[in-house]
């Protein structure tokens, strides 16, 4: 999906910041960053479930340790220094909780590819992307009360991370929006499996991702796979976790086969690595710069 362009460095300093969570803990991993999550203990009583918004948009929240915690999502295009969650609890007004963006860079890179159309679309292909752009948001603009129940992912597929999430991107050396995902490259025809329980509530075939899949865990958590060979699932069928949607393939914008995964908190695309159960290291720049990508 594409992204604003950011600027590129953030990091979250909290009014109140729970330490980083560890690879057992169900809540993801805190990374207060551009395209990361922030962790925020709210204040208020236990017995009352607060509802939170950020930049307009509801935010999932948890229990922890004996109080609530909001899981945020932070845009990539986030600005420096401070910005506010809105906590709402019954017919009290609004309690602010702010919170200070700090920074975080992300690596370039350049991709060629063959098919001009894909870097430089026509007016008809322009008209088609514009169509399904409004239908990319409506589904990251899912929302149901239901919590998952915890907030760690499975790999979605068996293979190597080729191209990490936040890359600053240039297709045929023309500059392009960052890469809104993580990249799992396997031989075509592999298994795509979802990582957490959920909800089908879209599929479709689209001009730059091709055959797409879209799952909604809950509370603002969506998930998207793309370059899809076949897919496996309907929507409003109800998935469970390591369920088959489909299989890796080479359709829409790509330059092999290989999966595009992003995940999406509060209408904010995020790192998925800060929720796999135990992330290994993002690919570098270099691995990054010649694998296949969207």
């Amino acid at each position: 999906m594409p992204c604003r362009r950011p600027g590129w460095l953030l990091v979250v300093s909290l009014l109140v910041v729970l330490p980083s969570v560890g690879r057992s803990d169900p809540l993801p991993h805190s990374a207060p960053v551009p395209g990361g999550i922030a962790i925020i203990a709210l204040p208020g009583e236990m017995s009352i479930p607060p509802l939170v918004y950020y930049e307009g948009n509801r935010v999932m929240v948890r229990q922890r340790d004996n109080r609530w915690v909001a899981i945020v999502g932070i845009a990539l295009e986030a600005q420096l220094g401070g910005h506010t969650l809105q906590v709402r609890r019954g017919t009290h007004p609004p309690q602010p909780v702010p919170f200070t963006v700090h920074a975080k860079e992300y690596a370039v890179q350049h991709i060629s590819l063959q098919n001009r159309r894909m870097v430089n679309p026509t007016d008809d292909d322009l008209q088609r992307i514009a169509r399904e752009k409004t239908r990319i948001e409506a589904a990251f603009a899912h929302w149901s009360d239901t919590a998952p129940r915890d907030l760690t992912f499975l790999p979605p597929v068996a293979g190597e991370f080729s191209s990490p999430f936040g890359l600053r991107r240039f297709f045929n050396n023309q500059p392009r929006k960052p890469h809104s995902g993580l990249d799992i490259a396997a031989p075509q025809g592999t298994p795509v499996q979802a990582p957490m329980a959920g909800q089908v509530i879209d599929t479709g075939n689209y001009f730059f991702n091709g055959q797409t899949v879209f799952l909604d865990h809950g509370q603002g958590l969506i998930t998207m796979y793309c370059h899809l060979e076949r897919i496996d699932v309907k929507p409003g069928q109800h998935v469970a976790r390591g369920h088959s949607i489909g299989t890796v393939g080479m359709t829409g914008r790509v330059t092999g086969p290989h999966l595009h995964w992003s995940v999406s908190l509060n209408r904010t695309v995020v790192d998925p690595m800060l929720l796999l159960a135990a992330p290994d290291s993002p690919p570098s720049a270099s691995t990054a710069s010649s694998s296949n990508q969207r």
